[in-house]
């Protein structure tokens, strides 16, 4: 079994090492692969320097800022793993736990699984109230228009089937991408699972980067995508769990 961890980078060099270290800790076949969102504090010249050492990375440079999205979409075209799992280039979320998320694919219950920062009993940093407010609400609307009941829509972590994902069109170049992907995920009645994840929120000032401004563009998002998208039959898959056992 292959795992694809698909990694935007913009701006990212303080935490950049340590993050790469703990995905290639973790002890599955892994595939590392780096989008470069066209970072200006030294990211993309240190992504190169650990390409060159780890065979596991393979490193991708847009020529632009072009937002989260478009740095997914590209990586998620590259990936030629089992499966596909979102990895943030920050500290927030744990490489750790990618065999927990695995689980429910491997048996194979699950095309995709949502890591939840609202489940289970993993250590959770204290933060923002209203940030929490936004999430809920965002999540709130997101299960009455797709007719799911996740606790954490906008959580980074969610991983796919390798075919899966790679058969929905990502048409969101910014944080957009979290709504647009449940509700083509819901409207093609895929099996989706949650599972318990930590999570180690950092401060603006340790270069947080979404704001109030995303959270309206993920409401306009649900909504669009909800009236766009066509609901679609889901092609019957056949998964033989035993075959994706590492």
């Amino acid at each position: 079994m292959k795992l694809s961890v698909v990694m935007p980078v913009y701006n990212e060099r303080a935490t950049l090492r340590q993050v790469v270290d703990w995905v290639l800790a973790v002890p599955l076949d892994i595939e590392l692969i780096c989008v470069d969102d066209g970072s200006q504090d030294g990211s993309r010249e240190l992504l190169v320097q650990l390409g060159e050492r780890h065979p596991q990375i393979r490193v991708l440079l847009q020529t632009k800022n072009m937002g989260k999205g478009a740095a997914l979409r590209r990586g998620i075209t590259e990936s030629t793993g089992d499966f596909v799992i979102i990895q943030d280039a920050d500290l927030e979320y744990d490489p750790a736990e990618y065999p927990t998320l695995l689980g429910p694919l491997l048996q194979g219950k699950a095309d995709v699984v949502y890591g939840s920062r609202f489940l289970g009993a993993g250590p959770h940093r204290v933060l923002y109230y209203w940030h929490s407010v936004g999430n809920w609400l965002l999540t709130l609307l997101s299960n009455a228009l797709t007719n799911m009941n996740m606790s954490d829509m906008e959580t980074c972590y969610k991983v796919f089937r390798r075919e899966i994902i790679q058969s929905i069109p990502i048409e969101e170049d910014r944080f957009g991408f979290e709504p647009e992907i449940t509700v083509k995920v819901a409207k093609r009645r895929l099996r989706v699972y949650e599972v318990g994840i930590s999570y180690s929120g950092r401060t603006y000032e340790e270069g947080k980067k979404i704001g109030w401004k995303d959270g309206f563009r993920a409401l306009f998002c649900l909504l669009k995508y909800t009236i766009k998208e066509p609901r679609l039959n889901p092609k019957p898959l056949v998964a033989d769990a035993a075959e994706h056992v590492p």
